[in-house]
């Protein structure tokens, strides 16, 4: 019961405390009897405007890349070559299969042929016993 009124006083007492002045009367030297004001600087916003960018969302595509790939740890090997100019793409990749084949496949695709590949394929490797 004691821990329950002390919560009551201290909530009562602190809605109730005002603002402790740190002047007192006719305060030294500050004037007649008020607190010096001091107000913090108005920040500065500066004007921001977007620039317009122009983005030629209609350019002449054309680009050119390739990677290749040979990690004996996995035994993965691969390549890739692709170009393209406009609506022409052009390429061909190649890869050592988990059998031992080596398979390349040769493409090109375009707004008249559609996507055309040649697939070539070698013969799987299978390691000699000997008895």
């Amino acid at each position: 019961m004691i821990a329950k009124a002390a919560v009551v006083l201290s909530l009562v007492a602190l809605a109730t405390a005002g603002v402790v002045q740190l002047s007192h009367g006719y305060g030294g030297g500050e004037g007649y009897g008020h607190e010096a004001v001091a107000y913090a600087p108005v920040a500065q916003l500066s004007h921001y405007e977007a620039q317009e960018e122009h983005v030629d969302y209609h350019a002449h595509p054309k680009y050119d890349y390739s990677y290749s790939v040979s990690d004996p740890h996995t035994g993965d090997h691969k390549e890739q070559h692709e170009a393209r100019d406009g609506d022409v793409v052009k390429g061909e990749y190649s890869l050592l299969q988990p059998d031992g084949s080596f398979r390349k496949v040769t493409y090109t695709a375009d707004d008249h042929n559609g996507f055309n590949a040649i697939v070539h394929n070698t013969a799987p490797v299978h390691p000699e016993f000997h008895h």
